[in-house]
């Protein structure tokens, strides 16, 4: 769950929503599939699925979204038509970066369930997939993850999910530690009204020495605490961890989601925002890093079968069409700064989410990714007094 409970919410930051995670927006609903083989089993399996569920028929009624990359190392699937069109037309699935294609499948097989008419009587349809390289910990050859996982993942969904290294994040490290998934969400008062803007992410990205929370710079101490202590022969969790150089190689990839009627070049611009929470926690967006965020609204949206002029087989019937113009409310610019320091805060407090819920782990090589608090407490260091409740 989110970290509302203790986190720093100020003015600035702003005050989180209900469950402090992406499910405060109506309708939005997360799941996981999680593989873990058994420790010693060949190959090892850490890896998995999540799923972002808009409300509603995506595919019928899109949600109008965006893409933003800030960083193009990445092979996430579907970004061009949403940035070309401005809407969604699948739930978004999160996977490790050789699994895009089963997760694509999946939402094929999604649709087409659902729509007889997808590659008859209309289009076909843009499967979204995010991904990052859970190599290191999982076995990634293997490619564990199949069609019927990401199904899985969907058929799971909630409003109430975990965190952590669960789902797509199960084999995923972030800061030299173990990260996964982290979410959260921000109140954004509107005339008079309240809305919610909430934030996900998957957390593959940064070096040890480069992490701050809540602006201190832990990664640093802890690279220190490392570097004066001797290397542990049995599991690797003691000294040599910290990236000396720096060197910042993985992802983070993340999805925005609001009940606020933005349209698609509002959301991009709430998007590139995401780079300020990432900031936050230290990371600098390096050479071989992937950025990439998807936003979008569960307002305003867009009607898949607008027009009357449809003419369709018995056996295809198609829902009756409607209006080729259609009158929207639209979020004021004016009213942009609010939600550019939703995602700033909620998007920080997501990384530093997916940090504290995550568990360490033996990877492939017989190597631990050792949690942060594991890392802190071997290093004889406390979590900043903002965070020690979590």
């Amino acid at each position: 769950m989110g970290t509302n409970a203790i986190w720093n919410h100020d003015l600035y930051d702003g005050l989180a929503g209900k469950r402090d995670l992406i499910t405060d927006v109506p309708g939005v609903r997360v799941g996981h599939v999680t593989l873990r083989s058994p420790d010693g089993a060949a190959p090892t399996i850490r890896t998995g699925v999540t799923a972002i569920v808009p409300p509603g028929d995506c595919f019928a009624s899109k949600p109008p979204a965006a893409a933003y990359v800030s960083n193009g190392f990445g092979k996430s699937m579907g970004l061009v038509q949403v940035e070309e069109l401005g809407s969604l037309e699948t739930p978004i699935l999160m996977t490790n970066t050789l699994s895009c294609g089963a997760c694509f499948d999946a939402l094929v097989d999604h649709a087409l369930a659902g729509h007889p008419a997808i590659g008859v009587d209309t289009g076909t349809v843009n499967p979204v997939v995010m991904e990052c390289n859970d190599g290191p910990i999982n076995s990634i050859r293997a490619r564990a993850v199949t069609p019927a996982h990401g199904l899985e993942a969907i058929a799971a969904a909630g409003e109430d999910f975990d965190e952590g290294d669960v789902g797509a994040g199960t084999g995923m490290t972030c800061f030299g530690l173990k990260g996964g998934i982290g979410s959260a969400s921000r109140v954004v008062r509107v005339d008079g009204r309240d809305h919610v803007l909430g934030v996900l992410v998957l957390t593959n990205f940064g070096s040890r020495e480069c992490l701050r929370l809540n602006g201190e710079p832990v990664g640093l101490r802890l690279a220190e605490a490392e570097h004066a202590a001797p290397a542990s022969a049995s599991d690797g969790t003691a000294g040599g961890g910290a990236a000396g150089a720096c060197e910042d190689k993985g992802s983070i990839v993340a999805v925005i989601a609001t009940d606020l009627p933005a349209d698609s070049r509002q959301l991009r611009r709430m998007a590139k925002r995401v780079t300020v929470g990432i900031a936050r926690c230290g990371g600098y967006i390096g050479n071989g890093s992937g950025e990439i965020v998807v936003a979008f609204s569960t307002a305003n949206r867009i009607d898949h079968w607008a027009g009357d002029d449809q003419t369709t087989p018995s056996d295809h019937p198609t829902p009756a069409g409607g209006p080729l113009i259609e009158t929207v409310t639209r979020l004021n610019e004016n009213a942009m700064d609010r939600c550019f320091r939703a995602v700033a805060a909620a998007s920080e407090e997501a990384i530093v989410s997916s940090l504290l819920h995550a568990r360490g782990v033996r990877g492939r090589d017989g190597k631990v990714t050792p949690s942060l608090r594991d890392a802190l407490r071997e290093a004889g260091l406390e979590l900043p007094e903002s965070l020690a409740e979590a």
